[in-house]
């Protein structure tokens, strides 16, 4: 390589140092769009504690926030506000992760989990866990998460084995493959609602729209602890898949294990779906459009992970910011507001494709 060519790369990246002599090397324009979309989260975060239905002064929700003021105001801020927000923070960095991992692994813009089915399986188990634990348990405990878990799994290995039958592996088949099970499931989900009693159906119902609307601490609590192991997964993973892109037989000369990342990514992007579902809901189309909003705002090779988590965090706290307000005081379910977002965006995807 041309000196000139070594001192340009260079530039166009930052290295940090890391403990026992390693380093990360960061593009500068991935790092600075990084540091405006944290930026942009924080001006939402700010317009979400400080402002809403019920009115609250700029003072006595400071005082709030610094542990003191009323049991009103500390339970309208604290057990609403502030756990909604981190709700909807942790939720829209984990679709935006998982919509990273598939897009990559499926070497398709259309790769995302809502879009392949993995979003519609990993409903399917949470809502056969709701409907057999009653109305009382929907969108709320463990169980759900769990459910959410093993249905997106499930729902994974199909699509994984259907769509390499026959030697098949192009992105293109895992997609169609996703497509249709994706189908046959929200058939199963319907059937059942239709087979719950009124009660437990319409609690059901209102959980698959995605919403953020009774969000409480017990529900942000285990993604929380979740989301760092993810995160970190994912971040490990990031490199070897991209190097996959290649083609296997390129990446193999690598060094690169391309069966075992493929089961690995798989795994945690399944994990990231279900957690995600698990707390709020299916939120559609928002794993589609975070990384691929990350990738054209960082212009970088590839996926950036940290700037991808930070797009999908944004985009929703944003719609959630605009699902509590535009028709206040009735509240939007923040999983209609992407879907219909989302519909304009994928036309707009598949417009630019042609």
């Amino acid at each position: 390589m041309r000196p000139g060519a070594e001192a340009t790369r260079r530039a166009a990246h930052l290295v940090l140092a890391l403990p026992g002599g390693r380093s990360v090397r960061i593009a500068r324009r991935s790092y600075r769009t990084g540091l405006c979309m944290a930026a942009a989260c924080l001006l939402v975060c700010a317009l979400s504690v400080f402002t809403g239905t019920y009115h609250i002064s700029a003072v006595r929700v400071l005082e709030v926030l610094a542990g003191g003021g009323d049991t009103t105001d500390r339970f309208i801020v604290i057990d609403q506000r502030v756990a909604r927000l981190c709700a909807a923070l942790l939720v829209g960095a984990l679709l935006g992760l998982a919509g990273a991992l598939f897009q990559t692994l499926s070497r398709n813009p259309l790769g995302s989990p809502d879009i392949i089915g993995f979003t519609t399986g990993s409903t399917t188990g949470a809502l056969t866990v709701l409907l057999a634990g009653g109305a009382g348990g929907a969108g709320t405990g463990l169980g759900t998460g769990g459910g959410a878990l093993l249905g997106g799994l499930a729902t994974a290995v199909l699509v994984q084995l259907m769509s390499s039958a026959r030697g098949g592996t192009g992105g293109s088949r895992l997609v169609i493959t996703g497509i249709a099970m994706g189908a046959m499931l929200a058939s199963v989900n319907d059937y059942l609602i239709t087979r719950a009693d009124i009660e437990s159906a319409e609690s059901a119902k209102a959980w698959t729209f995605g919403s953020l609307n009774a969000i409480t601490w017990n529900q942000v609590a285990p993604a929380a602890l979740a989301f760092p192991v993810l995160l970190a997964a994912t971040a490990v993973l990031a490199r070897p898949l991209r190097m996959t892109e290649m083609g296997d037989d390129t990446a193999a000369g690598l060094g690169i294990r391309t069966e075992r990342v493929r089961v690995a990514a798989l795994f945690v992007g399944v994990a990231l779906t279900g957690t995600a579902i698990a707390v709020a809901g299916p939120i559609g189309f928002l794993a589609l459009a975070a990384p691929q909003l990350a990738r054209r705002l960082a212009r970088v090779p590839g996926t950036p992970v940290a700037t991808a988590a930070l797009t999908g965090a944004l985009l929703l706290c944003t719609a959630d910011y605009l699902a509590q307000r535009l028709l206040a005081p009735f509240q939007i379910p923040v999983g209609l507001l992407t879907g219909a977002l989302g519909g304009l965006y994928l036309m707009w995807l598949l417009w630019r494709q042609n």
